[in-house]
């Protein structure tokens, strides 16, 4: 068989001319049932970071795909039976914030558009493809072209961007704020998939990264996709497939094919041999450099680099059947409320954060760690039996490598235990509801999805590894040192999240030394 091109994982990134080793499209972005009539999304579980370009070029709506938006968009119980929400409206929120401190009610305005001018700057850059340092013409051009756009900021745009790319989202957040609860909703945000305290330097940029997002045209929004998030896969599959895209499912990659210099194809645990002109990789950037090339196809320092990427996000995640909604004993009533439909979180103070990194660190796990819980049954009756719900709990923080001699095969059931006491202290129903429960340490992650080190973005967002660094110096353009081979995943610009974004802008390259050939 010879193809013009075959890419290598069958996630969001990858559905153009797909191999995949699981039995279905999607990698992480699927839906899956857990327990007998309970479905939900396995890993990613919410959208909002999935590009409007990709929505539209792939036609996803016409294929079936439909957004929700959460009535508001964060739920925040606390430890004196009071609560935070978050939205849907800037007033919304600033009526809430005013019963913590009217200051803060005040300043909300000017900080929502210091975090939207960031990100609108950011935003247009997800679809570029960065400048290599020390490339060719091409690459002048695109660093003039940021240059420029740079520069028509206004300077105190220009020091802000400064300070989010670079700053912790503790200082952040604590030179805006004086009360909790709002630090709490938009730290949060710099704690989703990244191993660290808030008050790590560059933690600010990972909350900027979730602000690049929309639902439905409105900015900032987040929202529930009906059928879960397999939805979004499958609805790209089939436009691949009305283009004449083959999907073969089931087929594990083992080894990447080079000869002179350039990729010649792939080989499959089953035997089979693919002679491809092309290969892409929607794989973590170690799994396709290290374990599938063979050692002497790279240069021994950009091996070395590829060893030294940091993927470790501290995630855990479990899905839950459940026989009632959670009666939180600050919002009380099992029947569905606004509050039941939105982000759920469970980490009432930056303070709580840092303790639960820190913890991780010298335990191997937070007992009390950070849990975002949605329960998209309520906007979705499909997933769940008449009556019944289901919820997804994505938790922070949980070090990859626990201490000692100790394997998440035997951690996984206690650290689930811990992440279920933790709701339950709020919701004290929670615990005595679950019908079943499907649990995915860090290591399960990796198994399954190839996410080295349980990493949601395959590979840390720290400076040292966006933009023109990403994965490697010199190679931010979505190719790689062997001619003909390419890396269309999240370990690419622009970096993780359901966004479609690093396949579309390597799609582009693709074409682009296609027709050079």
């Amino acid at each position: 068989m010879r193809y013009d091109a075959v890419i290598v994982g069958g996630g969001h990134n990858g559905l153009v001319c797909v191999l995949e080793r699981r039995a279905m499209v999607g990698g992480a972005a699927v839906t899956e049932e857990f327990a007998p009539g309970f479905r939900n999304s396995t890993a990613a579980y919410t959208v909002s970071l999935l590009n409007p370009k990709v929505i539209r070029d792939l036609r996803l709506a016409e294929h079936g795909l439909k957004i929700v938006e959460r009535p508001f968009a964060n739920f925040l119980p606390l430890p004196d039976n009071r609560s935070f929400r978050l939205g849907p409206t800037l007033a919304d929120t600033q009526r809430e914030l005013a019963r913590f401190s009217a200051r803060d009610a005040e300043r909300l305005p000017d900080y929502y558009r210091v975090i939207e001018t960031a990100a609108d700057a950011l935003r247009r850059l997800a679809l570029e493809t960065p400048p290599n340092l020390g490339g060719g013409w091409r690459d002048w051009l695109r660093a003039l072209s940021l240059g420029r756009r740079l520069a028509r900021l206004a300077r105190s745009e220009q020091r802000n961007l400064w300070e989010l790319v670079t700053r912790s989202a503790g200082e952040l957040l604590d030179y805006w704020f004086e009360s909790d609860p709002i630090k709490a909703v938009f730290g949060f945000d710099a704690q989703v998939g990244h191993f660290a305290s808030p008050y790590s330097p560059g933690s600010a940029y990972v909350l900027l990264h979730h602000a690049f997002g929309e639902v439905n045209g409105k900015r900032g929004s987040w929202g529930h996709a009906l059928g879960g998030m397999g939805a979004i896969s499958e609805a790209m599959a089939k436009e691949a497939r009305e283009r004449g895209v083959e999907i073969t499912t089931g087929a594990e990659v083992i080894a990447v094919r080079v000869k002179g210099g350039r990729v010649s194809g792939v080989a499959l645990r089953d035997g089979t041999e693919i002679e491809a002109g092309a290969v892409a990789g929607a794989v973590n950037p170690k799994l396709l450099y290290l374990r599938m090339l063979e050692p002497g196809a790279l240069d021994a320092d950009f091996r070395s680099r590829i060893e030294r990427w940091k993927c470790a996000s501290g995630s855990f995640r479990m899905n839950v059947a459940l026989a009632e909604l959670p009666d939180f004993a600050c919002a009380p009533g099992k029947n569905a409320q606004p509050h039941h439909s939105s982000g759920v979180i469970i980490a009432p103070s930056l303070a709580y954060m840092e303790r639960a990194y820190f913890d991780a660190r010298t335990a191997g796990f937070s007992r009390d760690p950070i849990v975002e819980m949605l329960i998209p049954s309520t906007v979705d009756p499909s997933l769940a039996p008449p009556g019944k719900h289901v919820a997804s709990l994505f938790c922070q923080h949980f070090d990859p490598v626990l201490p000692g001699e100790e394997s998440w095969d035997d951690a996984r059931e206690a650290a689930a235990d811990a992440i279920v006491e933790t709701v339950n202290r709020h919701a004290p129903n929670f615990k005595a509801s679950i019908l079943a429960r499907k649990v995915l340490s860090p290591l399960d992650l990796e198994r399954e999805f190839g996410m080295i080190g349980g990493d949601i973005f395959h590979g840390a967002l720290t400076l040292d590894q966006l933009f023109s660094a990403r994965p490697v110096l010199g190679y931010a353009d979505y190719r790689s040192p062997v001619r003909g081979l390419y890396l269309c995943g999240s370990g690419a610009h622009p970096g993780g999240g359901v966004t479609g974004a690093p396949g579309h802008n390597a799609a582009r390259e693709i074409l682009r030394d296609f027709r050079r050939r």
